[in-house]
């Protein structure tokens, strides 16, 4: 086939795409996906809920909980560089379905650690399967959204990501006083079911398709798709109307770094590493600050933690519902800013109690974690579909060196005797470097077609 005769084709198939309206059809898919979503962050966040139980049973210092911390988010950088090349090279479903079965698989093996060592092992294989799942999915189900109310529907379905911290959270207060630290990991196992029936369930991405040049496949997925949205519509799809026209030009690594897109890639890997350097510098740490630290009893301490992070679900809730009318732009500024304000106040007060900790961290985190939701409706609609999977895992690779880095840099501080207010101060300063990246070098791209905004 001439390269002629498939632009002519991928115009087609974004035309059939974007006259879609959203129906229960996308929802379910959404749904599907966002189950394995559901227990990448129970499983991600685990590690935090059960340390209180582990410090004793290991015998770890404040830098041994940090660098444990750090394997996984190490495992995490390999898992988004290797599942985004995989996606990119034989589609976005293979992709999805081992990594998920990765991360389930390793949640078995860390509820039989023995040792450190052994956990320590475990929870960094099983970090790169929870690296590969997330900006997979996230590209699949912004490939398959039309423009019009994209942010918001994309959104609701990364909400998803909050409620598995929370329910991290409520699992880890309920279970481990109750059945002990493996019970956890024996809960995230779940996942490995989705694996299996995930690739009966949903088509592959007719846009991925596409770009690869397999005319024939994006067909049947897109019949798939418009039978599926059809009936659940109740009436005739509206014809398709005039698409933006893609660029026909093989995929490369390159294409991150050249033309409108170097500029891009830059400023997008800045904002997710400050914006996880932060959240799950902070998220991680917060039971083990309590219960360490403030000498609060473990109940309490997985209690304070688990308000935390009820109240930062209401944020991403509310960043899921306005984003489409404020903007991403606008939005990450008032996440970053809102950061600013807490940590510094925190940083001022010192923080003397856990009580004071709980207040001002549960406000403070009502901003900041909204910026991993943002981030994820951002970082898609910057880059081209013959790039996109690979665009957004090397940018969620910047996150999770960051939630690397960021554990083992408060182990540090606090166990170099510089106290709480030094980890507010750095949070402080790394929410402001993320304000000003964002003021400086994000364009806007609520609203607007993929192709337009990324050719």
């Amino acid at each position: 086939m001439s390269a002629t005769q498939t632009a002519a084709k991928d115009i087609r198939v974004v035309e059939r795409l974007e006259r879609l309206p959203i129906t229960s059809w996308q929802v379910k898919a959404r749904v599907i996906v966002g189950i394995a979503t559901f227990f990448d962050a129970f499983d991600a966040l685990t590690i935090a809920y059960v340390l209180p139980a582990l410090i004793p049973l290991f015998k770890m210092g404040p830098q041994d909980i940090g660098f444990l911390i750090s394997s996984s988010y190490v495992g995490q950088i390999i898992g988004a560089l290797a599942f985004g090349w995989v996606a990119e090279r034989y589609g976005r479903m293979p992709a999805m379905i081992g990594s998920i079965a990765l991360f389930a698989v390793m949640s078995i093996a860390c509820a039989f650690a023995w040792d450190y060592q052994s956990f320590f092992i475990f929870r960094f294989i099983q970090g790169i399967g929870l690296g590969g799942e997330v900006p997979v999915a996230a590209t699949f189900i912004i490939e398959m959204t039309g423009a019009k109310g994209r942010g918001r529907f994309l959104l609701l379905y990364e909400l998803i990501f909050p409620v598995g911290l929370v329910a991290a959270a409520f699992a880890g207060r309920l279970m481990v006083p109750t059945w002990g630290w493996q019970s956890m990991f024996y809960l995230g196992a779940l996942p490995a079911i989705i694996a299996l029936v995930l690739r009966f369930v949903l088509p592959e991405s007719p846009r991925w398709l596409a770009s690869r040049g397999r005319m024939d496949e994006a067909e049947v997925a897109l019949k798939r798709i418009e039978a599926g949205v059809e009936q659940a519509y109740g009436q005739p799809l509206p014809p398709p109307s005039a698409a933006p026209s893609p660029l026909v030009k093989p995929a490369s690594w390159r294409d991150l770094f050249a033309g409108i897109y170097l500029g891009r890639t830059l400023m997008i890997w800045a904002l997710w590493f400050c914006a996880y350097f932060i959240g799950y510098g902070l998220s991680t740490w917060l039971p083990t600050m309590y219960m360490s630290i403030m000498k609060t009893p473990l109940t309490t301490a997985l209690n304070y933690a688990l308000i935390a992070q009820c109240v930062s679900f209401f944020g991403s809730l509310t960043c899921a519902l306005v984003i489409d009318k404020i903007g991403r732009r606008n939005w990450v500024m008032l996440a970053f800013g809102g950061g600013v304000v807490g940590f510094s106040l925190m940083w001022f007060t010192g923080t003397p109690t856990a009580e004071h900790v709980l207040v001002m961290g549960a406000l403070t985190a009502l901003f900041v974690s909204t910026n991993s939701l943002a981030l994820y409706v951002y970082t898609p609609e910057l880059y081209p579909t013959r790039v996109r999977a690979i665009g957004v895992s090397t940018a969620t690779a910047w996150l999770r060196l960051a939630s690397a880095i960021a554990p083992a840099m408060v182990g540090w501080l606090i166990a170099g005797g510089y106290g709480l207010p030094s980890v507010w101060l750095m949070f402080a300063v790394v929410a402001t470097i993320g304000i000003v990246i964002t003021a400086l070098f994000a364009m806007e791209t609520k609203e607007r077609v993929l192709e337009e905004i990324s050719p």
